[in-house]
């Protein structure tokens, strides 16, 4: 067998253990069942602590219908995160994408909210006492462009249909979508052991969007609710990482650390929309790294993570903007020595 090329220097996770044995900043990867496959678990054994399945603890995989429960997907990621000792975060947030039942769907408020608790309760049952599930997405993708998100076109999974926000609005000021609050009530009372995310998909410059997101957590947490951390699903452009987009970012990861919240980067990625260069890829690998050494940083002021939403250019979704930081062929790209010269030089 001919193993993936390995780069120079050391392995990003022996970085991070070695300058972050607390796990203060942890460090991983999105991936699909693909992950047991040559040559993917060989790059991520090696370089990361942390794992997300893409999909497989989402409801239209363990609960597709009202009658039908499939946990073996979910199942095999504990076995793996217990034979390589890896930290868990569950992708299972109740938002768009849902089952395909969800498309022309006509269940009324007190159906859709049996479905959803059934659900979350399940996976919450299922998954509380596993040590290594440390996180968990519980909503995600609330708000798009500073309202409400509701329902978009699509069908099946790629679909965006959104069919909570019918179960009712709360009367408080911003008519907070009622599923939210009932989400984080279902897992704050099975899942104690789990951390618990607040996702969110827009970029930090969109700050009506997240000045809503601030008040819908401070809106849960006045009403005896426990929100651990907020999520940022970080999909940007190369060359994002502009001096009023990265202070945007560090103003939310302040109010989350002023807020006894960690923050965590959900699904990093950086896309090539322009011809793939030298000028190009040493952009990709600035953007990347300006992120990451945000948090880097805010480290010093709370629990931080970062996780990237591609493995290789080969293995990931949307392959042809080649966002990952390994190329086609596993090779690692610029953006890969960047991140580790971040972990290298930083100093606490």
């Amino acid at each position: 067998m001919t193993y993936p090329p390995e780069p120079s220097g050391r392995r990003l996770r022996t970085i991070m253990e070695e300058k972050f044995p607390d796990h203060s900043v942890i460090t991983g990867v999105s991936c699909g069942l693909w992950v047991f496959d040559y040559p993917c678990n060989i790059i991520i054994d090696r370089e990361f602590q942390y794992i997300v399945p893409e999909n497989d603890f989402k409801q239209w995989v363990i609960h597709p219908n009202n009658s039908e429960w499939n946990f073996d997907n979910a199942n095999k990621w504990i076995e793996y995160i217990n034979k390589t000792n890896k930290i868990l975060r569950m992708h299972c947030p109740i938002g768009p994408q849902v089952s395909d039942w969800a498309i022309d769907d006509n269940r009324t408020a007190d159906e859709l909210e049996k479905n959803m608790c059934d659900f979350l309760i399940a996976i919450c049952k299922s998954f509380n006492n596993s040590k290594n599930v440390i996180y968990m997405d519980v909503v995600n993708e609330t708000v798009h462009k500073g309202v409400w998100f509701g329902p978009k076109p699509g069908s099946g999974i790629d679909g965006w249909e959104n069919p909570w926000p019918r179960m009712g609005l709360d009367s408080d000021i911003n008519h907070t979508p009622l599923y939210i609050k009932k989400a984080f009530q279902i897992t704050n009372q099975y899942a104690p052991n789990i951390k618990q995310l607040y996702n969110h998909h827009e970029g930090p410059e969109n700050t009506e969007s997240w000045n809503l997101i601030k008040d819908t957590i401070q809106y849960l947490k006045n009403d005896g609710y426990r929100v651990d951390a907020i999520g940022w699903q970080a999909h940007v452009d190369n060359g994002w990482a502009i001096p009023s987009h990265l202070q945007a970012l560090k103003d939310i990861i302040d109010w989350t650390q002023e807020n006894n919240m960690e923050f965590h980067v959900t699904e990093a990625s950086s896309f090539i929309n322009n011809d793939v260069n030298e000028h190009e890829l040493n952009l990709q690998a600035e953007t990347y790294s300006k992120i990451f050494d945000i948090i880097l940083e805010k480290n010093n002021t709370g629990k931080v993570g970062w996780n990237l939403w591609h493995l290789t250019d080969a293995c990931t979704y949307m392959g042809e903007y080649l966002p990952a930081l390994f190329d086609k062929n596993s090779k690692a790209k610029p953006a890969y020595y960047a991140i580790q010269k971040s972990l290298e030089e930083y100093n606490k």
